[in-house]
């Protein structure tokens, strides 16, 4: 046989927990033929002599919606070994779309996943209006990566009572009509749907996101939807208290659960330092839940974010700070400066969220005015004891002294790595929270995959390498019933990572730059280690580079 690609001598760790081998990997057409001793002349070869054979990464939760439009790579992931993404997760989307309702679209985005409008009102092609056409013309457009996508409620309810969708629950009518628009969705392909119970998810002038007023009898019809065509995973943000359901979320999976008979993964599960024990006892309360396919998510990073004052998405849980949203920077400050204001924040602060209040985390990171420089690496608790004022107020002067183009850096959880190997080995969890392409100027944990193996793999030793490669490629790939990917083995689809042990891993902070439409700018991770992604056969990057190949497939649900 003449093969397209042969990987040579490669340690293969074949995705299913089995310990890892040496072994030959031959590729035709896309597919892997064989698996062990590979003779015969091939078109490509890779020498894999010290380096790991992995399937390609699944990652479970990005916000690539837009950025499809505009990058054919779908960076960074790319960089870190991910071939598949699954996007339209929270319940915020681009499709289905009316001509007429793209700005209202847009704001959501900009409001829940932080994507400056200028460069979506630059880079969103719209050249679709249902979700149907919406993944047809990814495919028309060609991708380096593999795209999955979830049916996002919002732009779903928003289709069918326009602007009413933020403001009431659906007739049985309406309820019946989104019901036939999800069920053409996944008949094209869709691999479920996703809504949010968050409070910080608000969206078009500061509104609540169109689903988070869907009514429980929305949610039985629209998870009947998926118990009749058979497939079909839900995804679920539930996180006004992180790592704590309360009575009504613990209503709302089980219904999920019962009403779809599918898997319900849900947001998210992080250790929090003013609540130390409350990822493990949700998992122990939960324990009925999770038995029966509620699946939370975990990440194997501290979530360290950037905070901007423009766009302060931190604090959109607060109903104190809904004036600011989407307002210029002259109408922000007056709020910021309002001493009603600060008196409400500070109220807001004795019942920690999201943001606790805990300002030795809250560090000066970047300024534009030169006179600040000294201030930078410094924490808002050491300043307001040098002025002599008090931090909260000294948190919002020292924004208004850089004319709010400060930024703060905030461990927000997970700041006590020591505990984070107690989530990413339970089983019960699902490794994600990657949030790619989303919060582009507050975070980037798209390295996670080449976090989770230089961090906890090799320099901790916390798991196996065997066991992580397993929790990124064939756990989420089942999840969304991707049964051709995940997996090393004859006759699955040929996405690979390739990576040096010895080196790979990706920092716990990300780097700006300027490479959004018009100029924007987004925080990225680059990657350490990964010699090749390969999706469906053919190198994408090779050695940190790319190749200009675009093989990437549009995954559509019982074919992917």
């Amino acid at each position: 046989m003449t093969y397209d690609l042969v990987i040579k001598n490669g340690t293969v760790v074949d995705g299913t927990g089995a310990p890892r081998t040496r072994a030959d990997v031959g590729v035709k057409d896309g597919i892997i033929v064989d698996v062990g001793k590979v003779s015969g002349s091939a078109r490509r070869t890779i020498d894999a002599s010290d380096l790991i054979v992995a399937p390609g990464f699944v990652d479970p939760h990005t916000h690539y919606d837009a950025q499809i439009c505009w990058d054919d790579v779908t960076s960074p992931s790319c960089w870190h070994g991910v071939t598949s993404v699954v996007m339209g997760n929270c319940g915020v989307g681009l499709a289905p779309c009316r001509p007429e309702a793209r700005e209202i679209a847009a704001w959501d985005l900009v409001n829940v996943e932080a994507i400056p409008f200028d460069v979506l009102k630059e880079g969103v092609t719209w050249d679709w209006e249902t979700f149907p056409e919406y993944m047809n013309a990814a495919e028309r457009r060609g991708s380096g990566l593999n795209l999955g996508f979830l049916c996002a409620l919002t732009p779903f309810r928003h289709y069918v009572l326009g602007e009413e969708s933020m403001e009431r629950a659906a007739t049985p009518d309406e309820t019946a009509k989104i019901s036939q628009l999800l069920r053409e969705a996944m008949d094209a392909g869709a691999m479920g749907f996703t809504t949010t119970f968050a409070g910080q998810h608000i969206g078009y002038q500061g509104r609540p996101l169109a689903c988070r007023l869907a009514s429980r009898d929305e949610h039985v019809a629209y998870s009947h939807v998926l118990r009749d065509v058979g497939r079909g995973a839900i995804e679920l943000a539930l996180t006004n208290e992180v790592s704590v359901l309360s009575p009504t979320e613990r209503e709302l999976l089980d219904l999920l659960l019962t009403e779809s008979g599918r898997p319900v993964t849900w947001l998210a599960l992080l250790n929090r330092t003013d609540k130390p024990n409350a990822a493990q006892e949700t998992l122990r309360t939960a324990s009925d839940l999770l038995s029966r396919g509620g699946i939370p998510q975990v990440t194997c990073r501290p979530l360290i974010v950037q905070i901007d004052l423009r766009k302060p998405f931190l604090f959109a849980n607060m109903a104190c700070w809904n004036p600011v949203f989407n307002r210029p920077p002259e109408e922000q400050a007056k709020v910021y400066r309002d001493p009603q204001f600060r008196a409400a924040f500070r109220e807001a602060l004795k019942t920690p969220m999201i943001f606790s209040g805990d300002w030795e985390r809250a560090v000066v990171h970047e300024v534009e005015n030169p006179a600040m420089r000294p201030l930078l690496g410094r924490n808002v608790t050491d300043i307001a004891r040098e002025r002599g004022k008090d931090p909260l107020d000294t948190f919002l002067d020292l924004a208004l002294e850089d004319n709010l183009c400060l930024q703060y850096t905030y461990e927000a959880f997970n700041s006590d790595e020591s505990r984070i190997p107690e989530l990413i080995k339970d089983p019960r969890t699902i490794i994600g929270l990657s949030d790619g392409g989303a919060h582009v100027d507050m975070l980037c944990d798209a390295g996670y995959c080449t976090y989770l193996i230089g961090t906890w793999v090799r320099d901790r030793e916390v798991m196996t390498l065997e066991h992580a490669v397993k929790r990124i490629t064939t756990e989420p790939a089942a999840l969304f019933g991707m049964t051709q990917r995940g997996r090393i083995a004859p006759g699955l689809a040929a996405d690979f990572a390739i990576f040096d042990l010895a080196r790979i891993g990706s920092g716990k902070r990300g780097e700006m730059r300027n490479d959004l439409p018009g100029g924007g700018r987004r925080l990225v991770v680059p990657a350490q280690g990964m010699e090749y992604t390969i999706v469906n056969g053919n190198p994408l990057f090779e050695n940190g580079r790319d190749t200009g190949t675009r093989h990437g497939q549009v995954l559509r649900s019982g074919r992917a």
